[in-house]
């Protein structure tokens, strides 16, 4: 009688097994508008998108375009997602399409990225140019370039690799040269302060750990907010417009934090950081 039960709990515990590891990973925009994401761009205020530099294209591509300016002008831009992130895993493919807007400068061309660790939208000051956060830097190359993706940068932030802090500004990856006119992959797995992935393709191609506030870089914030030495467990993410034209697709998101107690409804194997009052009781 009891092999009688086991057999039939058996399949009833595999399943949940199975569900309890498949990765439940969310589109982060509906295809249609960009709502759940606010703009701030340099010099105007915080939901202003300027000459429509963030919009919607066919398939839920999202284009950061300048066909509405006469010049760039130094509107450094980023539009963020609502939600504060700690542990995570973020996978998009961008692309660089049309050339340089006029005005922009010679750094940023066939350049963008996303910002993670950001501080929050509405704490950026209007004439702020770089939010207090750090870049995964996103490149494209031609004839007369040739340089990894998926560098980081650090505006307003310090980071170690291997125990010592980095100097440097901005750090090369070890990934292959892209053309960046074709749809590249990229990844950033997110693990609060103790570890940050950059991924090209599948791969990693960079890893640090313990960012914090601190460097320069970043001008006219609000002084209340740059608490130097403060060590970065969580922020927000956004995507970058620095002057030339880019787009990006199947921008995902997979949370790594949530319900760790294994008899509730919602928990995820995958989990590496509880949240347990995110658990739900089994119906």
């Amino acid at each position: 009688m009891t092999y009688f039960y086991l057999c039939l709990l058996a399949p009833a515990a595999l399943f949940a097994q199975g569900a309890a590891g498949k990765e439940e990973w969310v589109n982060l925009f509906n295809g249609k508008n960009l709502d759940g994401w606010v703009v701030k761009i340099a010099g105007h205020e915080l939901g202003d998108n300027y000459g429509d530099t963030f919009r919607v294209g066919k398939e839920g591509v999202i284009e950061v375009s300048y066909d509405k300016y006469t010049e760039f002008g130094a509107r450094f831009s980023h539009l963020f997602y609502k939600k504060k992130l700690s542990h995570y895993r973020l996978a998009m493919e961008y692309r660089f399409v049309g050339e340089q807007m006029k005005g922009g400068p010679g750094y940023a061309r066939l350049n963008s990225g996303v910002m993670i660790h950001s501080q929050a939208p509405e704490t950026i000051l209007k004439d702020q140019d770089w939010p207090i956060s750090v870049e995964a830097q996103f490149y494209g190359n031609d004839g007369k370039l040739a340089r990894p993706t998926m560098n980081v940068c650090t505006p307003g932030t310090e980071i170690f690799m291997k125990g010592a802090m980095v100097k440097a500004h901005c750090t090369n990856s070890s990934s292959r040269v892209v053309s960046g006119r074709d749809w590249v992959r990229v990844e950033v797995e997110v693990l609060g302060s103790e570890k940050v992935r950059h991924k090209v393709e599948g791969e990693v191609v960079l890893e640090y750990e313990t960012p914090q506030i601190g460097g320069g870089v970043a001008n006219r914030f609000d002084p209340a907010i740059k608490v130097d030495g403060k060590v970065l467990t969580e922020g927000y993410i956004g995507l970058q417009s620095e002057s030339h034209p880019v787009e990006f697709r199947n921008v995902r998101l997979l949370e790594l934090k949530g319900c760790m107690d294994p008899k509730a409804a919602n928990y995820k194997s995958y989990y590496v950081a509880r949240d347990d009052a995110r658990c739900a009781q089994r119906k």
